[in-house]
């Protein structure tokens, strides 16, 4: 049974208040760097990264101190930090020389020394200033202090180990409680295999293949060969996690007690989202780590743990449901969250696994969505009016260093005379004027949750905004727009330099997707290593299964939109009254689809129809697809790409078509056209990489709303002459059999 020092210390050292005053905390760059920085100021006789390692009773305990002087027998824990060392909570600085103690024990009985001093260095990231509280201890009582904190993780880590051994030996005899298609198994084999030799897959695997579970199954037996210690399921929208929890309770039967975690954002589960996150503030947050070990238990205890039973045992035991959940995550095997909790900047589930030491095989849902995602990841935004905000409420002490941010951005914005313009990289003197603000604002960590909320929003966009101007590269772009006001972007556009080190530090990624063609255009984009594998999944349709008529007679173009809606329109009630059922229009603006439901309602009012309007409601979009009955007769409308472009489940009667009047190319404008640019220099594919793959994702992802089970028959009209071109129809997938549709009226 083997355990890390810090984890060991998180379980024993920890308690009082949830307090998240002291924060944020330096990023882990400039904690290696302040690190890097602390080491050089020492003499010759000092060593870095000491590894040290301790048993008792069975326990194996290992770790590296930070540094070590032997001349002056002298044992340093290093921690970075910005702001006010004297706010630091009380137990955090108890937590730190929990960890610097037990190092110090097992170097006291490695190289027998009677006694020791221990040191805590703190190191301000800003100022470059160290602080060292140092104290001497006897090795027989750092000795007691190691024994103590063993005995008490012991019989937690002992639950564990046999948790451990349980949970392997039931997966390992796990069986497939279905039957198993041969599609579906050629995909849980490949995922397999990847898994058990830490190998990366991107596997495309068209809609009724089963793709939840049959990733799963596969990773879960890997996990029960012990090729894999920890399983993460990401998904790009809520319906994705569901359905994955629904695969995994399928998959599992109850006497397994396979601990599955469902993590959700802080700002849907948060009961006093008017609190600061500390005990003063939120009684949430008082004694928090006092009652954890209870709550922790009792959670544990349930299995699977989705957000509201997650919630419920927070209830009970009075903490925090999300600070529960963080928790939770460190001993759970499963959990279930958005991709930005292992792909993001600081994403907590990729840095715990790093932390852990984990073997993680790690399930992207829907992949194709991870670029436009990763690449909000690393982008970032200062606009005028946030700092309009920010400089009208913020409080005296930080009101000069806003004014002077203020000040600079301006300049800097007034000297652009075109309306928008790309530049090499970010004025220096602007990003002088960010650091001097950010240091500012982090002096003040006693403060800094109860400021209003448009400072503190200018506060984490300055962050996130420094923090990337320090990695930009030709990955990014830096542009200054200002058409009503003025915003600076840095702007991703190839995610693939910053994912890479994801990709490295996983054992085994499986992206999948209906739609990761051409394999070239992912690799390229998300970073992926050229060892990944390809997998091509055989469709489980026959073609014979969906009808897709080739519209050629009919042009979307802008240029061409007036002109395409009578024909159209005549097109969708002709098949509607050849044969009723519930079809689905999507077209490329809520302007277009506006002007088609107003020529249907002219040309066919017998008809139902309904529209998708911009930012529908939760019950509104609910409200739209309660209208896809089995026994309807309709048309809906929905712009393609949006929410009913993807991840919405209609099988059977319930729609039996989709006309489909666009490619699906993003939008021709300044901003698109600097990324088609950007692509050109790095790839030389600068339409096919921003334009072309990504519109006919879409496209594909949308009829793929029509043909949901073996059983489903439908049919598909791709309406413009475009589809008809040979380097479209290569990227089409190959079980459709096209058919042109002649024009009626030739």
């Amino acid at each position: 049974m083997s355990v890390a020092v810090r984890v060991l210390c998180q379980f024993t050292a920890k308690r009082g208040d949830l307090d998240l005053r002291f924060t944020p905390a330096p990023s882990a760059r400039e904690g290696i760097a302040g690190h890097i920085v602390v080491a050089n100021r020492r003499g010759r006789d000092y060593e870095v990264e000491v590894p040290l390692d301790g048993i008792f009773e069975g326990l194996y305990v290992r770790g590296r101190a930070d540094g070590y002087d032997s001349k002056e027998r002298r044992l340093d824990e290093c921690k970075t930090y910005r702001g006010d060392l004297a706010r630091m909570p009380e137990n955090h600085r108890a937590l730190h020389w929990a960890q610097a103690k037990m190092y110090a024990a097992m170097l006291c009985q490695r190289q027998r020394l009677p006694k020791i001093r221990v040191a805590l260095v703190y190191y301000d990231v800003d100022t470059e200033h160290e602080t060292v509280l140092a104290e001497d201890y006897r090795a027989d009582v750092l000795q007691t202090f190691f024994e103590e904190h063993c005995a008490c993780y012991a019989i937690w880590g002992r639950a564990e180990w046999e948790h451990r051994q349980a949970r392997d030996r039931a997966l390992q005899a796990l069986n497939f409680p279905f039957e198993f298609y041969p599609s579906q198994r050629q995909l849980a084999e490949a995922v397999y295999r990847a898994a058990a030799t830490s190998e990366h897959l991107l596997a495309q695997a068209p809609t009724g293949v089963g793709k939840t579970i049959g990733t799963l199954f596969p990773m879960l037996k890997a996990m029960g060969a012990q090729k894999i210690d920890r399983i993460f399921y990401l998904t790009a929208k809520t319906t994705g996690r569901q359905l994955a929890l629904d695969g995994l309770r399928a998959l599992t039967p109850p006497d397994l007690k396979l601990r599955v975690l469902e993590i959700v954002a802080r700002e849907k589960v948060c009961k006093y989202p008017d609190s600061a996150c500390h005990g003063e503030s939120c009684p949430l947050a008082k004694k928090f780590y006092d009652r954890m070990p209870a709550a922790r238990a009792d959670a544990l205890n349930r299995g699977t743990m989705t957000q509201a039973v997650v919630n419920s045992v927070a209830t009970e035991h009075y903490v925090c449901p999300y600070f529960l959940s963080q928790e939770l995550a460190r001993w759970s095997d499963v959990i279930v969250a958005d991709y930005n909790y292992y792909f993001d900047q600081s994403a907590f589930l990729y840095g715990l696994a790093q932390e852990q030491g984990w073997r993680v095989g790690v399930l992207v849902d829907e992949a194709h969505n991870l670029i436009e995602r990763a690449r909000r990841m690393y982008s970032a935004t200062l606009d005028a009016e946030s700092l309009r905000r920010a400089k009208k409420e913020a409080p005296p002490m930080l009101r000069g260093a806003v004014e002077r941010l203020n000040n600079e951005f301006q300049r800097v914005a007034g000297a652009q005379k075109v309306p928008y313009q790309v530049y090499h990289i970010a004025p220096k003197s602007l990003l002088k004027a960010l650091d001097t603000y950010i240091t500012q604002h982090s002096a003040l960590t006693d403060q800094a949750l109860l400021m209003p909320e448009p400072v503190q929003r200018l506060f984490f966009d300055a962050l996130a905004f420094s923090g990337l101007a320090e990695e930009f590269a030709e990955h990014s772009l830096f542009d200054i727009a200002h058409p009503e006001y003025a915003t600076f972007t840095l702007r991703n556009v190839v995610p693939g330099p910053f994912l890479k080190l994801r990709f490295a530090h996983t054992n085994s990624v499986v992206l999948f997707s209906a739609t990761l063609t051409p394999r070239d255009f992912y690799l390229d984009l998300l970073g992926l290593p050229e060892t990944t594998r390809w997998l091509d999944v055989d469709s489980p349709f026959s073609a014979d299964q969906l009808n897709v008529q080739l519209v050629r007679h009919i042009s979307t173009r802008f240029r061409h939109r007036d002109d395409s809606i009578a024909p159209m329109v005549e097109l969708i009630v002709r098949q509607f009254e050849r044969l009723p059922g519930n079809y689905l229009v999507f077209a490329s603006s809520f302007d277009y689809l506006a002007r088609i439901a107003e020529q249907l309602d002219k040309v066919a009012p017998h008809i139902p129809n309904r529209l998708q309007c911009r930012n529908m409601s939760e019950l509104e979009r609910k409200q739209f697809l309660d209208g896809f009955q089995p026994d309807g007769r309709s048309i809906a409308l929905a712009v393609l790409g949006g929410a009913f472009g993807e991840g919405i489940d209609l099988p059977g009667e319930r729609m039996i078509g989709a006309f489909i009047a666009t490619l699906g190319l993003p939008q021709l404008n300044d901003v698109s056209e600097q990324m088609r640019l950007r692509m050109d220099e790095l790839f030389e594919a600068g339409y096919a990489y921003t334009y072309l793959y990504p519109g006919l994702q879409k496209v594909i992802q949308a009829a793929g709303r029509v043909i949901r089970t073996r059983n489903d028959r439908g049919v598909v009209y791709l309406i413009d002459d475009r589809f008809a071109r040979r380097e479209v129809k290569e990227l089409l997938p190959k079980w459709w059999q096209l058919q042109i549709l002649p024009n009626p009226k030739p």
